[in-house]
This record gives C-alpha cells, structure tokens and sequence, in this order.
C-alpha cells in the first residue's frame, strides 16, 4: 500500500461530540481504529460510556425543549440545512478521503458518488421542510379536525460502516429537518466521518446540543442509546441481528420508535428475451454484485438466469469479475477494495470453500494481495450450485455472485422469493408485461427493471421481512420515522 493509504486528514477528530464541543470519553477510553487495507492501527477513538450517552441525551433534550431548533420557523431550519450542504461540499474531497482510509471504500466511489449523494441529500431534505403540510379533516360545522406532525424529539441514529456517509444523511436529513435532536453512533469500523459532519453542522448554525457524535462500541454506546429512556426513537441500519437487540431495548425501556434497515439476499432475474444484450445485463449485475465489494445490504447477490441463456450468461459475469481491479482504495484505478475486517474476509472464504466442497464450480475468490496486509478477496461468481445451499441464501457481504437457472415465470418468482429477506430485487426483461407481473409478485421493498437501482432521493428504500421495517429512508416517508401524528380536534362555540 501507498502511504496515501494510510494516512488521513488533520482535521480528523477523535472525540466524542456532545453539546457542540470535542470531549474524551468519560473514564478515559479508547478504542483502536484499523485500517481495512493494511489492518495497521490508524488511530485510538473515544469508546463512549453509558454516562456520556447519559450526557449527550440530555444535551439533546435540553437543545429540544429550548426550542432553538424544534420550534424556528421551518425556512429558517431550511436555510441552516442549505449552509450544512454547502459547508460539506465544500469539503467533499475531504470527507471522501476519510471514509477512503477509515472503510476502504475505493476513492473514486466516494468522490464520484457518495460524497455528491450526501450534498444532495441534505439539499433535498432542507427544500423538503417548508413544503410539507398537514391535514384538516372533512368535520361538521361545529368542529375543525387538525393532523399535524411535530418532531419525535431526541433521535438515536445508528449507522453502518460500509456507507457511513450516505447513510447518515438518509438519516440527519429528515431528522434535523423535522426540528428534532440527533444522537449518531457511527459504527467501530469506520466512525470517523460522521464526527467531521458535526463540527461542520455547528459551523452551518445548528445549535449545540442538536447534532451529537458518540463513537463507541456496539454493545456499550449502542446498546445504552437503545435502553436510555429518553430517547424517543431509534434509526438503525446494519445487520438483522443487531436490529433484533435495538427492538429488545424498546421493549426493556420506554417503547421507543424503532426503525429498521437491515440485511438482504436480493434476487436479479433475467428472463430469455435479453439473450442479445446479455453483455450488458452482465455489467449492470456484476455492478449490482460487487459495488462496494459486495458490502451494500441491497447487492445483487443472487442472479437468477433462464437455463436457455445461463451458460453464455455465466461466460459474460466471470469476464467481468476477472477484470474487476482490486487493490489500494487510494488509487482512482481501483474498483473493489479490502473487506473491513479479518473476520470479514474469513468468513467470504468460508462460505466460498463450503460451496466447493458441496460442489458448486467457483470461479475466481481467492485471498489475494495478502502482502499488503489487508482483507482482499478476489471478486467470485458460484455456479452450479444448489439452490438452497448457503451461499445462495445467507446474505456474505463480500464480492460473490451466486446464479441459478430457472425455466419459468413461476419458477422464478418462486426462487426470488424463497429467502427471509426482502430488501431489493432486480428484474431483466422486454416484456413490460412480465416486468409488471414479476414486480408486483416479488416481496422486496425495491423492485428495479432493466437495471439495477435503489431508486433516487425522491423514492423511499427500506424491506419486507427480516430486512426491516417501522420505517423507510428517503423519500418524503422518511419524515414518518422522525415525526409523531397528532390530531387537534376544536369544537366551535
């Protein structure tokens, strides 16, 4: 690796943020913050206690209840949000270079689409705040019927590691522009960004105590975020497992909101009739499989091809992955770089040598680059494999592609939806007709046709089954997760 690799800005920041100031965690600690390309320490963060959670809670609470952010007049919310966006673009180059370092995403990705995303995100969140309204009910002459939204008040987001700056937008978008306070757990792996996003939020004019950072471990800083009583909501994405704990911690406590995105296993099926442009439907799913390495809950992680085109189809996919570049997430060259963790890397190739040893043929995942250090894995494409086996239906997060073959419209829809999950799905085809049948037959909370997609920021993105629910980010629904309904019922005299 290039010392590029490894070295991140001075303006990165280590502490915790509560109440618009950097402070060290209460009792001192730290946490080590590894490099995933070279798996070198990069530096110590502060490990959040359940006393500063305590701390910052009540910052936030103290913020709310001031009303100098939950009760200014929405165009002037609007206005500190559109100087928030304009301060992060300005130092777009920035915050790409430090999710770069700290995720091991590749550069070019957050440059070209992350750091651009996030700037939009909270342009589109700013201009959103004074344009939604409320309701008045059809009543009787003696009464009137309000429906209003008010801000839930202190807001926990949880965030993951493999998209730490989109993410957090999705989420401290809505929220801020809803008037609430907004508590981030960035994850372990890569909690450095968000900080930076604070310090630029209080330069933009948001008031202390609105926009707090703790960096922490999950079991400690979030799970005392999920327990504590005055948090009125949770917003998490990550894995299926953790969210199962945040809706433990509800229950234990105060039956706060929880909302969840979580894992995904998502299906992209390809029907006969794109037998001429199979080359690219290839690059559209072969982006789909391994944008980000694979580590993206929405990865089009099974391909499901009619048996007629299978073999030419398989043929076009295993170009493709050989000629991914792997390497150095500082290089512009770069398109997949390290997974974030050893652990991580373990566990692609555990999944990988058991499809072998059942007899899938599996071409390319192999440890490489294994001198620098870090967690690389060449990307993999699984075929002839069994459709129940693991690598077909437990959700890898790594560079791997499993396709099965199918031979009709029923089977298809059959294989799409033989999984616990229900993020996204992908669907190939002419016919709008069948595009329409399979669209509306798949259980996803994102169905694309003719290329893979999440939608944009006007669309809302969340799942079916264990892939989450209580809520979806962007989109004018994400204002649900961050606002209580009220009704104001006035009988006239």
């Amino acid at each position: 690796m290039t010392a590029a690799s490894i070295v991140l800005p001075d303006t990165v920041k280590t502490q915790a943020y509560i109440d618009g100031a950097f402070v060290d965690a209460s009792d001192g600690s730290t946490f080590a913050n590894i490099s995933p390309a070279t798996n070198e320490v990069l530096n110590e963060v502060a490990a959040c206690t359940a006393q500063d959670v305590d701390t910052a809670v009540a910052a936030a609470r103290r913020a709310f209840d001031a009303g100098h952010w939950s009760r200014i007049a929405p165009a002037d919310r609007k206005a500190v949000l559109l100087r928030f966006a304009d301060l992060v673009e300005q130092h777009a180059e920035e915050l790409a270079h430090i999710d770069s370092v700290d995720a091991g995403k590749p550069i070019s990705d957050c440059i070209d689409g992350d750091l651009p995303d996030v700037v939009l995100t909270i342009r589109w969140y700013a201009e959103a705040v004074d344009k939604v309204f409320g309701k008045v009910s059809p009543t009787g002459t003696d009464n009137v019927g309000l429906v209003v939204r008010e801000p839930a008040g202190v807001v926990a987001v949880v965030v993951p590691w493999n998209f730490p700056s989109n993410t957090l937008s999705w989420k401290i978008g809505p929220a801020l522009a809803a008037g609430n306070s907004v508590i981030v757990k960035p994850a372990e792996l890569s909690p450095l960004s968000a900080l930076r996003y604070a310090e630029l939020a209080t330069e933009a004019g948001i008031p202390a105590g609105v926009f707090n950072v703790l960096p922490g471990l999950g079991h400690v800083t979030g799970k005392a975020l999920g327990l504590h009583p005055d948090v009125d909501v949770v917003s998490f994405t990550g894995s299926t497992e953790v969210g199962r704990m945040f809706l433990k911690y509800a229950a234990d406590s105060n039956l706060k909101q929880v909302a969840l995105e979580m894992g995904g296993k998502s299906p992209q099926i390809v029907f006969a009739d794109m037998a001429d442009e199979l080359a690219q439907v290839a690059e559209d799913l072969a982006g789909a499989a391994f944008w980000n390495g694979g580590q993206n809950c929405s990865a089009g992680s099974r391909i499901l091809v009619h048996n007629s085109i299978k073999k030419d189809f398989v043929e076009h996919m295993v170009g493709l992955a050989q000629a991914r570049v792997v390497g150095d997430p500082a290089d512009v060259g770069t398109e997949i770089g390290p997974l974030i963790e050893p652990s991580a890397k373990e566990r692609v190739l555990r999944f990988l040598d058991g499809a072998r040893t059942n007899g899938a043929t599996v071409h390319g995942g192999e440890s490489i680059l294994e001198e620098t250090g870090g967690n690389y894995v060449s990307p993999a494409v699984v075929d002839e494999v069994d459709p129940q086996a693991a690598v077909v239906r437990e959700e890898i997060f790594g560079p791997v592609v499993a396709v099965v073959g199918f031979d009709t419209e029923d089977d298809a829809i059959a294989l799409a939806n033989d999984t616990a999950y229900g993020l996204a799905a992908n669907i190939w085809t002419r016919d709008i007709n069948t595009a329409l049948r399979v669209a509306k037959a798949v259980r996803a909370g994102t169905v694309a046709v003719n290329g893979f997609s999440e939608g944009d920021i006007s669309t809302p993105f969340g799942g079916f089954g264990i892939s989450g629910f209580g809520g979806h980010d962007k989109g004018l629904e994400a204002f649900d997760q961050y606002t209580e309904l009220k009704t104001i019922w006035i009988t006239l005299r």
